[in-house]
Formats: structure tokens, C-alpha cells, sequence
């Protein structure tokens, strides 16, 4: 599977106020975003709008919810494979999550959150929604971005309307021993772009194409940004989508937030034809990103080296 390595991801400052399309900060910006999407498929985002002191209410909030009864996290239900309460699982025994869909809408967050507290906790549904919205800015800037970096800023709002966000709260448990346990085998995600958060507990690696482990150690104030598998389609293979995986070691545990941006279900995933060409003849057929999921968690998908070139590869 690949050695560990010194390596860093990139570092991009994404917190300047004059980031704006059309200046020259932002092309610079631009071009760094897409350098690393294309070697790495993934960096570390300096995102300044989402204060620290709300992810570290975020962070609070997690614990909170993990330190509910098993029984009251069941609750959380969802007709979405691993959307709703994850846990329990022997191959990952220290992993468990909770997904809060259209969690930048507050109504749909306090859903949820009365699901899990019947008397009401409006200030977690207001940390969620917060924490939520002000990041879902870094994912339609980079989004934004990458749309531009091919040429094909024509499809931007359609692109931005097709998705919605689906924030997923993780706790690993810390395996109570220096020897490193598995948290979460190793794989590509299937959305469109995924941002993470994590309190100070490392345990995320990432894939280089060379098949090199990397260590994601974030600083304080900073994000990882990675490309799924849907928006590696939908730019037919011009940016790369990494294999990643958590690594536990210690007593303590890691807490970690993920916004994801998610293709709506009926929406045909589909790549531009102006990313189409000799140089890079169409990868995949047209696909619906939900039915996708569907085979993915099937016997055949989860024993597919890649279930999205079983599913729908050219």
C-alpha cells in the first residue's frame, strides 16, 4: 500500500480580503489551487471566515453528540447510505459518525438536533448551520476556481445549483495503546469536494499518486481540501481524487468535521465536452450520483478496485 513519507501537502492562503475574481490575487490563487489538485488532489486551505473560535464551538459541539447514549445516536436515520448514525462496525471499531444533511440550512439542521435532543438545543443548531454556511463559501470559491482553471465558467451555476451540503460529525477512539490501529480504511470519496476539520489528534493520511502515505497535520485555522470521485468525473480525470485513510495511535481521541458537497439525487453527473478531447478521451458515462452510491455499497462495489470505472467507465 505504499510507504510513509516526510512529504507535506501544499499550503494555500485562502483568507485574503481582496480574493476576488479578476485580480491578480486570485488567478495566483487559482493557479496554486489547481497545481495541487492535479499532483495531490487535495492541500491545506488557510480559510479566515471561519473564525476559531467557531471551530472550536464545532469541535465542542462534536464531543457533545458522541457523548450521547447509543441508543438516542441511532435516532439519527437517514434513507441515504451513511448519511444518518454510523457506528458499531467491527471492522472499524473506532470509528463512528453522524450526518446532518443541508446542514447550511437551519431548519434542517434543527431537525436533527431535535431528533437527538427532544427539548430542543438551539445552540448547536446554530454552531452547526454557522460553522456550515461559512464554509461552504471555501467550497464554491474553489469550485469556482477549478471551473475557471478549464474554461468552463458557462456551467458555474449550474454546477453550484446540482449539490447540496452534507456536514458529517467523526469521533475515532483512541485505540489505548502507541501501536497503530486502523480508524478508517483507505478511500476515495464520492461527492464532489470534501473539507475537513479535526481538533489537535492526528490521524488523516493521504495517497500520493506514487502510492506515498502523507501525514495531514492542519494548523489551527486551516482546512483539507480534497476532490471526490463525481468532481474527477466531471472534469473527466484532469484532477486527481486521493485515496486517504485514518491511522490511530494514544488514549486520546480524534474529533474531526467534514463538509461535504454532494450531487442531488436525479442530477446526471456529466463531464463539459469541452474537457473533452483527444489528449483526454471521455473516462466515464453520464451518471446519477445517488444510484452510483447505491452500487458502490453492494458486494460487487465494495470489491471493485475502482466501483466508478465498474460502474460507469468509457
Amino acid at each position: 500500500m505504499g510507504s510513509m513519507t516526510e512529504l507535506k501537502l501544499p499550503f494555500i492562503d485562502c483568507s485574503s480580503p481582496w480574493l476576488e475574481p479578476g485580480t491578480a490575487e486570485w488567478t495566483t490563487v487559482r493557479d496554486e489551487v489547481k497545481q495541487a489538485l492535479e499532483t495531490y488532489g487535495c492541500f491545506e486551505a488557510r480559510f479566515e471566515k471561519v473564525p476559531v473560535e467557531l471551530q472550536e464551538s464545532m469541535l465542542g459541539s462534536v464531543r457533545e453528540v458522541f457523548d450521547l447514549p447509543l441508543q438516542t445516536k441511532l435516532r439519527n436515520v437517514s434513507r441515504k447510505p451513511y448519511h444518518g448514525y454510523v457506528g458499531q462496525y467491527p471492522m472499524v471499531p473506532l470509528y463512528e459518525s453522524i450526518g446532518i444533511d443541508d446542514a447550511d440550512m437551519y431548519e434542517k439542521v434543527d431537525g436533527v438536533t431535535t431528533t437527538l435532543w427532544p427539548e430542543g438545543y438551539p445552540n448547536f443548531s446554530k454552531t452547526i448551520q454557522s460553522f456550515s454556511e461559512k464554509l461552504s463559501e471555501l467550497d464554491k470559491m474553489i469550485r469556482r476556481m477549478i471551473l475557471e482553471t478549464f474554461g468552463v465558467e458557462k456551467y458555474l451555476d449550474e454546477h453550484m445549483n446540482s449539490t447540496n451540503y452534507l456536514l458529517r460529525v467523526m469521533k475515532y477512539e483512541g485505540p489505548q495503546t502507541t501501536d497503530t490501529k486502523l480508524g478508517l480504511m483507505s478511500h476515495t470519496d464520492k461527492n464532489i469536494l470534501t473539507i475537513l476539520c479535526q481538533n489537535e489528534v492526528a490521524g488523516l493520511q493521504l495517497q500520493s499518486k506514487e502510492g506515498e502515505w502523507i501525514c495531514a497535520r492542519p494548523s489551527t485555522n486551516s482546512f483539507i481540501v480534497m476532490i471526490g470521485e463525481s468532481l474527477y468525473a466531471w472534469v473527466n480525470g484532469r484532477l486527481h481524487s486521493p485515496h486517504h485513510r485514518v491511522m490511530m495511535s494514544g488514549n486520546k481521541a480524534r474529533y474531526s468535521v467534514g463538509l461535504f458537497s454532494i450531487p442531488k439525487g436525479g442530477y446526471i453527473v456529466k463531464a463539459p465536452d469541452e474537457l473533452v478531447d483527444e489528449e483526454h478521451p471521455l473516462l466515464f458515462k453520464p451518471f446519477d450520483h445517488v444510484e452510483f452510491l447505491g452500487f458502490y455499497y453492494t458486494e460487487a462495489g465494495q470489491r471493485a478496485e475502482s466501483a466508478l470505472k465498474t460502474y460507469c467507465g468509457v
